[in-house]
């Protein structure tokens, strides 16, 4: 089977040659170590809880103002496209700070960077609620986002090392099922109190849920069994880094999860807009529920590993790009079961998409496995943060209508590379196959 979903074989994924900028985890050389963590083993449960916790934490702190964009523009008299930066704004710092963020947590550890990232993030989020202006909450939003930054990459690198390969997989589905959670609780929990007391206490709800979070994420995570710490070192950095951005199947993977966020990033984004306005006219504690369908991304990218064993990761990436293709297309209709039910397919094919991919990142990289996720976390947030901006700018200038047509450009874009991929690997093993039968 591919080792990643862009198609290319098992022989051309080979460990990266450039050093690591620090010492590679201990148990990184033998797979089969009996510390790994694997279901039914002492430990998985709690682990998978533990990131469970602060994958809510993460999605429903960092997407906290989203269902929330109609009354933030209503009270800054901002227009969509304003409004929009005080997502965008956090998920782009996010994505300019996990590179770093993930090269701390090669020397103070995964456990460690988590924890002090979730604990700076849950802080400012208590201080969100009382921005004075709408400067001032996209400031925040913004030191937000930079603390989150030490969470994502360090949870994928910290998986990597703690989990057995054969349940990579689902382990880092269930991380990804968190995050599904979290943006569902998230905005279910401000739509409803923003329609009773105003979108400052929807946030400070927020706040609240985030510190629960916290506090089982800090007393359930395990210590790191395979971590070795190393000395920071900007020069091997940079060599890792340089290593992975010249591997063609981490630049596929890192492009894939951009289109893929860029596409959520703009739905989840304007989808508020839509709904409070003709002909739906529907309440924003309603328009909050709507996000109940973040249940369904639950499903899928918890059952990402059953999908890849079933159909493979080119089949599972295929599925997935098609599922959310056919539900921009549905949710066009004025009818809203028809809208509620092209969320759920966007919904679903995101959450598998996002799940297979960041899962091929963390197989690929035999080193540098935090610099490699960071890389893959920053494309996808950069991908959010285009595609909550430019979604709000093509729905005023064509509606509903503008931004299914920017989902569906960024959903050709994952075939694209995804069929390139295919291609690439099909060549490969054409090229081989001759050299193989000389040698015999």
């Amino acid at each position: 089977m591919p080792p990643a979903s862009t198609g290319a074989s098992t022989l051309t994924v080979a460990a990266s040659p450039q050093p690591s900028p620090v010492a590679a985890p201990a148990a990184a050389a033998d797979p089969a170590a009996p510390d790994r963590l694997e279901p039914g083993r002492p430990g998985y449960r709690r682990m998978s809880f533990a990131l469970f916790a602060a994958g809510v934490a993460t999605f429903a702190l960092l997407y906290s103002t989203q269902a929330l964009l109609p009354a933030v523009s209503a009270s800054f008299g901002a227009t969509a496209g304003q409004a929009s930066w005080t997502v965008s704004a956090a998920t782009g710092a996010l994505a300019l700070c996990v590179l770093p963020m993930s090269a701390l947590s090669e020397r103070f550890g995964r456990r460690q960077m988590m924890t002090a990232s979730l604990a700076v993030a849950v802080l400012v989020g208590l201080l969100v609620p009382f921005a004075p202006s709408l400067g001032w909450l996209i400031a925040l939003r913004a030191v937000q986002g930079a603390a989150l930054a030490g969470l994502p990459a360090s949870a994928m690198a910290y998986l990597a090392e703690e989990v057995r390969p054969k349940a990579l997989v689902a382990a880092i589905g269930l991380f990804v099922a968190g995050n599904s959670i979290g943006g569902m609780s998230g905005r279910i929990l401000t739509g409803w109190i923003a329609q009773l007391w105003g979108w400052r206490a929807a946030l400070g709800a927020v706040g609240v849920l985030a510190v629960a979070c916290a506090a089982v994420f800090h007393f359930m995570i395990p210590r790191a069994r395979n971590f070795t710490p190393g000395t920071l070192n900007p020069k091997a950095l940079a060599k890792t880094v340089g290593g992975h951005l010249a591997d063609p199947l981490l630049r596929r993977l890192y492009a894939i999860g951009a289109l893929f966020m860029t596409v959520f990033g703009a739905v989840y984004t304007v989808i508020g807009y839509r709904l409070v306005e003709a002909p739906f006219n529907l309440p924003q504690g309603v328009v909050g529920s709507i996000f109940l369908v973040y249940l369904v991304g639950t499903v899928s990218s918890a059952a990402a590993g059953k999908l890849v064993a079933r159909l493979g990761r080119r089949g599972a990436l295929y599925l997935a790009v098609s599922t959310t293709a056919a539900g921009l297309l549905l949710s066009l209709a004025d009818q809203l079961a028809a809208v509620l039910l092209g969320l759920v397919l966007i919904t679903a094919g995101f959450f598998a998409g996002h799940a297979v991919a960041s899962s091929s990142v963390s197989r690929t990289a035999t080193k540098g496995r935090a610099q490699a996720s960071a890389l893959y976390q920053s494309a996808y947030y950069l991908g959010s943060s285009a595609g909550g901006t430019l979604g709000a700018v093509a729905f005023h200038a064509g509606g509903w209508a503008g931004t299914v047509s920017l989902g569906l450009l960024a959903v050709l874009g994952v075939v694209s590379i995804t069929l390139y991929g295919t291609r690439a690997a099909r060549a490969e093993r054409r090229r081989l196959v001759p050299a193989v039968s000389v040698q015999n």
